[in-house]
């Protein structure tokens, strides 16, 4: 990529008064961000670069900005103006300040393979509804829903590490022998910076991502299909002679890439690895700091420890909350005491689970209520794989939960039923005022639907999928997930039962969950737009035509 600036910049965390602006260039530099005005009259913010496996970034925090306040913005690596770039078709990005109390309006998705926009790729891999979303805005158009949104929401598979584009697979190959592990899958963080400029380095997608604020959460794409399915995964796993490499450069480069920008300037002065950078700086007499061996290390030890960091994260939505939870590195493992969420983890979760918002929006890569049918069959695997019928039947639950991907919240029914437990209160107002609604927002399974549960007092409880962006299922496969759904609940019930497995979520709580909820499809599938009027989040999947 030509010029100083190498990717992004990348507009982050935004509130009422600070926004992040995330870069990357070629060359160890200060980064300034230039506002074209401001009230205040300070239009300019400073920050050093600092490396990571000879990549320099650079996470400018402007701050001490008016709320409401709407102005375009240039970056500056030393002195020289980056962006916007000499001759763009896109309008000027701007950087746009939050009120605090006004609604907001969200898009969100998941799953988007970085691959070229021709006829054949569109037929293989779908339209990219982020770069069409972008065109058409570029074009004075507003979106799907009559006007731009205030936030994107991405929950998961932002990029594909075990899944890779031809152009991928030529620079690993440039590396080293495609024939040996782990082939033409990523293997250090090297290789996680190319794959990340593919996914955010052509323009019409860096243009929207420059205006647009972003948030983010990993799922198991992110990393390798199937991250933490199971005690047993893990082992596998950590057999094999790549897989620490690929763990560490994962966590890595998604602490350099993705979560650094989710936390708003508190939460990022109260992170270790953004202390320790600010406490070299401090002993760097100008020099760029180098914090590959504290970037590795951290990685290391998160994941011998998930316990020792939190990716999970709030956002506010004006007068509604926002709480991402991670739905992958946080789980416990132990055979017979499985956890979607670690204990601390948990007990996080259930401080910010409260009511007095207008909406709760709880964001899980996962989706929280699976159709009924797969989540009693997901609930079933787990009592198999724990050894209600003996060690045989444990050892065949272990290969049905790994070759069928029985790994959501259904397959963790302790974690749901706690989880659930928690919402219902939030809905009945015994933790604050009850909001107008529950919300999850979801990804990862290739199919868009929305599902609300059945309840007779409180907060409506509402869940929406979203996915893919770019990375739609096969013909068959969509066929053969349709009829699933019905084979899948009479099966399920019946399986689950035989297990012993309670058919309603929510213990103790009378909460009917899932076998009591209303599930339907998106009106365009995989296509469409997922809203109904006062729903405080809006998701698509690439409605409109591409060009280009």
């Amino acid at each position: 990529m030509a010029g100083p600036l190498r990717l992004g910049p990348v507009l982050r965390h935004v509130d009422d008064r600070s926004a992040a602006v995330w870069v990357e260039t070629d060359r160890a530099a200060t980064v300034t961000v230039r506002l074209e005005d401001h009230p205040t009259g300070r239009t300019e913010w400073h920050r050093p670069t600092f490396a990571v496996h000879d990549h320099h970034y650079a996470l400018v925090e402007v701050t001490d900005l008016t709320p409401g306040w709407r102005t375009a913005y240039q970056v500056l690596v030393d002195e020289e103006v980056c962006w916007p770039e000499p001759g763009t078709p896109f309008p000027p990005s701007t950087l746009s300040t939050t009120t605090g109390d006004g609604a907001v309006r969200m898009a969100f998705g998941s799953c988007r393979t970085s691959v070229p926009h021709d006829a054949l790729h569109h037929l293989t891999h779908g339209v990219d509804a982020l770069r069409t979303f972008a065109l058409e805005v570029a074009d004075g158009g507003t979106g799907p829903m009559g006007r731009r949104p205030d936030l994107l929401l991405l929950l998961g598979d932002q990029v594909y590490a075990d899944s890779t584009s031809a152009a991928m697979r030529e620079f690993i190959a440039s590396r080293r022998d495609l024939d040996e592990e782990p082939g033409p899958e990523l293997a250090d963080f090297e290789e996680y910076a190319h794959l990340y400029g593919l996914a955010w380095g052509e323009p019409a997608l860096r243009w929207l991502l420059s205006w647009l604020p972003s948030l983010m959460i990993f799922d198991d794409h992110d990393v390798r299909d199937d991250w933490n399915t199971s005690a047993e995964w893990r082992e596998q796993m950590e057999a094999t002679s790549w897989w620490h490499g690929r763990i560490v450069a994962a966590l890595g480069s998604y602490w350099v890439y993705q979560h650094l920008g989710n936390l708003s300037p508190g939460s990022r002065a109260r992170d270790p690895l953004w202390q320790e950078l600010l406490r070299r700086e401090r002993d760097a007499d100008g020099r760029e700091v180098d914090l590959t061996a504290a970037v590795d290390a951290f990685a290391g030890e998160v994941d011998a420890d998930p316990t020792t960091y939190r990716w999970s994260y709030t956002h506010p939505l004006g007068g509604s909350h926002l709480v991402v939870l991670d739905s992958r590195a946080a789980r416990d493992l132990t055979p017979g005491s499985r956890s979607m969420l670690d204990g601390p983890e948990m007990a996080w979760a259930d401080e910010q689970l409260t009511g007095g918002h207008d909406h709760l929006v709880v964001a899980t890569s996962l989706p929280f209520l699976l159709p009924r049918g797969l989540h009693h069959l997901e609930s079933w695997n787990e009592a198999l794989v724990d050894g209600r019928w003996g060690r045989w039947s444990a050892v065949v639950g272990e290969r049905l939960r790994q070759g069928l991907d029985l790994e959501h919240w259904g397959a963790f029914s302790e974690s749901f039923d706690r989880v659930a437990a928690m919402v219902d209160e939030v809905a009945d107002g015994r933790r604050g005022q009850a909001p107008s609604s529950v919300v999850f927002l979801s990804g990862d399974v290739h199919h868009s639907y929305v599902t609300e549960v059945e309840r007779t007092t409180g907060s409506r409880i509402l869940q929406l999928v979203c996915s893919p962006i770019r990375n739609p299922l096969p013909r068959a496969m969509r066929a053969l997930v349709s009829g699933m759904s019905h084979v899948a609940r009479p099966l399920g019930r019946l399986l689950a039962a035989s297990a012993k497995c309670p058919t309603r979520g929510g213990r103790g709580t009378g909460w009917p969950v899932p076998g009591s909820t209303t599930t339907w499809p998106c009106s365009r599938s995989t296509t469409g737009t997922c809203v109904r009027p006062g729903w405080p989040a809006a998701c698509w999947a690439g409605r409109t035509t591409a060009r280009g």
